[in-house]
């Protein structure tokens, strides 16, 4: 490991930012390619009337001249077959929680500034690799997974990750240091300077301060004089200097899930089912590891040619059990998947999450006896799995070589489970694209 500890600085943190690009047009063609992929389309508040102002337009979109912000009579102006989609928050929603649950995976500090982009302070996260390493990483997870492009930023503070993740869209990956800031920000206008809008890039250059250069090297008591406080910040910035912290504010998960990618196509039932039970038993282990039960159960299902489905249920009591969660799962699977259809991609997610104290459980007599007996065996299990590794107690039904059974491997997977134990164990580090 000691070659990676060089691509961490000894002082100093490792900031990522994560943009979504024209997230709610990439959402839309993730969830129906067929119609929607590589097209100009558009998504805009009004359809009717055509006075709807575009909130974001693909970039097949972008390269015809249509512009965020533009009407939509105008944008049909320049191309008539642009498609414009009605927006649907519930879905982006979706899509924005699934992102970053897979950020999430490589550090419990993670900000969220908007539903389509995120900072990850992964000053702590060498097990996964260098800086460089994780930022491909979860780009390639969110494309896989979700079918998304994003670009990411990787700097030594909030401010220059947010420019790097600029600095090349669609799906970039950019670097910025402190000192390539005079050679890649210095020639630019003060308004391309994150957090400078255009009244202040306006007033800056009454005082003759055209380029983030010029800000840089310009006199504080001026900028003082005529901003206050925010003169000082603004000096500070333009040369690439940021103390801002990652604010790290997750609410109680609303759901734990995790998918997996199957190398090759899965046909047979009984071959969807052993990954079905991996899974089963991973979110199982998240689950009791954090205190949960949970009273809803969904499955995501992905064909080859990259349609997803999810089909949930509600349980009849409130579990924290894999043979519950596992048993569930195939019945979702039988009820709404016809035999022998491929499947590229296998997920199990648990709803409706509450405190294990919380969850009235209403056994029923015959399961009255039984539960002492089995929570205290899956606790024994746990604990062994705990001390001794994932693959400690494993029954026969989950050995296999596809990627399911290598989720007990941290070394191959971005581990949510060292994730939530730290977050327990207290061990914390004190505009749409």
């Amino acid at each position: 490991m000691g070659h990676i500890d060089d691509y961490y600085p000894a002082s100093g943190r490792v900031i990522l930012h994560v943009d979504m690009n024209a997230f709610y047009c990439s959402v839309h063609e993730a969830e129906e390619p067929e119609l929607y992929r590589g097209k100009p389309t558009a998504v805009a508040g009004s359809v009717e009337l055509r006075k709807g102002v575009i909130v974001t337009c693909s970039y097949a979109a972008r390269a015809l001249g249509i512009r965020t912000g533009m009407n939509v009579r105008q944008a049909l102006r320049l191309y008539p077959d642009l498609i414009i989609i009605q927006p649907d928050f519930h879905l982006y929603r979706k899509y924005s929680n699934a992102f970053m649950n897979i950020a999430y995976a490589y550090t419990p500090l993670l900000e969220a500034t908007s539903i389509d982009e995120c900072y990850l302070d992964i000053t702590g996260s060498k097990q996964f690799g260098t800086p460089l390493d994780i930022a491909k990483e979860i780009q390639e997870r969110i494309r896989e997974e979700l079918s998304l492009p994003c670009s990411v930023g990787i700097a030594p503070n909030k401010l220059l990750a947010k420019m790097a993740s600029d600095m090349k869209k669609p799906s970039g990956l950019s670097v910025l240091r402190i000192r390539d800031v005079p050679n890649v920000l210095w020639g630019k206008p003060c308004a391309e300077l994150f957090g400078i809008g255009r009244k202040t890039a306006e007033k800056l250059r009454k005082l003759n301060i055209l380029t983030i250069g010029d800000l840089a090297k310009a006199d504080e008591h001026l900028l003082t004089s005529a901003f206050g406080v925010t003169g000082a910040w603004m000096k500070r910035a333009a040369n690439g200097i940021d103390h801002s912290p990652v604010v790290a504010e997750r609410e109680q998960s609303k759901s734990i899930g995790h998918t997996t990618t199957l190398p090759q196509d899965v046909t047979s039932s009984d071959e969807a089912k052993r990954v079905l039970l991996n899974l089963s038993d991973q979110v199982a282990r998240r689950l009791r590891r954090k205190g949960l039960m949970a009273s809803g159960i969904q499955i995501t299902l992905r064909t080859p040619d990259m349609k997803t489905i999810t089909r949930s249920k509600q349980l009849s009591v409130p579990t924290e059990n894999t043979e519950d969660i596992y048993r569930e799962a195939c019945v979702l699977y039988d009820r709404h998947w016809k035999q022998e259809r491929p499947l590229r991609l296998l997920g199990v997610t648990l709803q409706q999450l509450a405190r294990k104290e919380e969850a009235a459980i209403q056994l029923d007599l015959f399961d009255y006896e039984k539960q002492p007996k089995k929570e205290s065996l899956t606790r024994v299990m746990d604990e062994l799995r705990n001390k001794f590794g994932e693959s400690a107690v494993l029954t026969a039904g989950m050995l296999g070589d596809d990627p399911s059974s290598l989720i007990r491997d941290h070394k191959r997977r971005g581990t949510s489970l060292q994730m939530d134990f730290a977050r327990e164990h207290g061990q914390s580090r004190n505009n749409e694209d």
